[in-house]
């Protein structure tokens, strides 16, 4: 039985047949697993480079995921489930596990760029695909704004240890948060776009030293805290029972997102099918083990209470501990380029997602065209940067964490029911890596992707509605008759014939 949407056997395999006539047969067009990697690297007046090995690109996901949760969102999700955060950012992980192994197969088989979006394309069809590309805006687009906020309150920190001056709230906060307009989230938005325009290897290597001195940092801030771990803190472990322990899992998993950043980069990985799974694997482990060791020494090292309205949480911590200014000032160092790298890396998935809806004509070509020299979409990286840039310097923190985080976990929902899709209509392709106990694994993957979602607040499905509304506005008004797919379908119009002869 024949996918919708691919070639009859006879015919070549990556090119789309025209689907049968009717508005349900036209979204649910499939774009051929073939057609997307012979695709692989195409842009608009140039070709993206491959010249990212399996470290750089492990590198590029740890760079995506950590900090976030760690520097940032702690002090958010610490008042919702107390010192049993441990186990939110466990259960955040195992979560992020399994949608991390569909992620790892899908990617060992069609390394391409769209990461989840391409996946669903070949899978679900079109308008899945689209809603999956529009998740992905939200997932990686809105997070870069989220951890460029928190970025100006480590900067003040640093700043206010070193030389003794801070950037005035006015100027440092977003409205709502006591600020007119952050402008250090501008600022951090801007210097990545300018990495980023240098190159994608140039970009890797700038991301790799960052990931070196966020670790080290971290490490450090556990040696230090561990001297102030105060046993009482501890208890009670549930004060907030298993529904903060949930609560602050859905938030928390906000700071996974990064792990399929490596998937984004399928176009420029040198041998994406092999190293692709390896890089999403390894980083997730790593980002976990960091996660829950530092979550466990910081509030060992701190009441749960004081943690709340903090987000320069442990450079806090680490003053009190050892009443010296000098430990809080170095871990703000680190914190600084720790954030740094996950903006950078972030938005360049966005940029590379974007730029893969746009050759398959879903969103405008500026988004697709390539510099010829640089091998970047420069139009795409300015635009992506100014978007997230003033998102960055007037929303408010805890808004855009949870809204990311929806729309992470609909994106993660949708990857593992590809695999299992993917395995039932195309047996026979070849997988570098395959997820165990397919489809179980799968399946368990897409049910806590929606028991997560459940535990996040109405509002934010408030505005995940309206983003899916704008969203499909969108595609129903212009992707759906501008897709690849819909100007392959349409009747070459045929030579008018002379007129016959009396």
């Amino acid at each position: 039985m024949l996918e919708h949407g691919a070639a009859p056997p006879a015919a070549d395999p990556g090119r789309p047949s025209r689907p049968p006539a009717g508005p349900l047969r036209r979204v649910m067009r499939r774009k051929p697993v073939e057609l997307l990697v012979a695709e692989s690297g195409q842009g608009e007046g140039g070709s993206l480079r491959r010249s990212l090995g399996m470290w750089q690109l492990t590198m590029i996901s740890i760079g995506a995921t950590l900090g976030t949760g760690i520097f940032v969102v702690l002090g958010e999700a610490v008042p919702k489930a107390g010192p049993a955060v441990m186990i939110s950012f466990v259960l955040a992980g195992i979560t992020a596990l399994f949608s991390a192994l569909s992620y790892a197969e899908l990617a060992g088989t069609i390394p391409v760029s769209g990461s989840s979006y391409s996946y669903t394309y070949a899978t679900l069809g079109e308008l899945v695909a689209w809603v999956c590309g529009w998740c992905l805006i939200l997932e990686y687009g809105v997070s870069v704004a989220a951890v460029a906020v928190g970025w100006g309150q480590y900067l003040n920190e640093l700043l206010d240890g070193t030389i003794g001056v801070t950037i005035p709230t006015a100027l440092a906060s977003p409205p709502g948060d006591g600020g007119v307009f952050n402008l250090p989230a501008l600022l951090v938005v801007a210097l990545c776009m300018a990495f980023l325009l240098g190159g994608a290897r140039e970009s890797a290597r700038a991301n790799a030293i960052m990931v070196g001195v966020k670790i080290v940092a971290l490490l450090l801030f556990c040696a230090v805290a561990f001297t102030g771990i105060r046993a009482g803190n501890y208890a009670p472990f549930l004060p907030l029972g298993l529904g903060g322990v949930s609560a602050a899992g859905a938030t928390l998993f906000f700071s996974y997102i990064g792990f399929d950043a490596a998937s984004t980069a399928g176009e420029e990985a040198k041998d994406a099918k092999r190293d692709l799974p390896r890089a999403i694997m390894l980083s997730l482990l790593i980002v976990t083990a960091l996660y829950v060791l530092v979550a466990a020494v910081a509030v060992g090292a701190m009441p749960w209470k004081s943690f709340k309205g903090s987000e320069a949480a442990l450079a806090g911590i680490m003053e009190d501990v050892t009443g010296q200014s000098f430990w809080a000032v170095l871990l703000a160092a680190g914190a600084v380029i720790a954030i740094a790298s996950v903006v950078l890396t972030v938005l360049y998935g966005q940029t590379r997602i974007l730029f893969a809806m746009a050759r398959d004509g879903l969103v405008p070509k500026v988004f697709g065209r390539v510099h010829a020299r640089t091998g970047v979409p420069r139009a795409n990286t300015v635009l992506v940067s100014l978007f997230c840039g003033v998102l960055a310097a007037a929303i408010p923190l805890g808004q855009l964490a949870d809204a990311t985080s929806i729309g992470t976990l609909f994106a993660f929902a949708l990857v593992n029911v590809a695999v299992i899709v993917l395995r039932r209509t195309r047996p026979e392709m070849h997988r570098t890596f395959r997820v165990p106990l397919a489809p179980l694994f799968p399946a368990v993957g897409f049910v806590l992707c929606v028991y997560m979602m459940g535990s996040l607040s109405p509002i934010t499905w408030v505005v995940f509605a309206a983003w899916m509304a704008v969203g499909l506005v969108i595609y129903f008004g212009y992707g759906m008759n501008r897709s690849r797919l819909a100007r392959d379908a349409r009747p070459a119009p045929e030579d008018p014939q002379p007129p016959a002869e009396k």
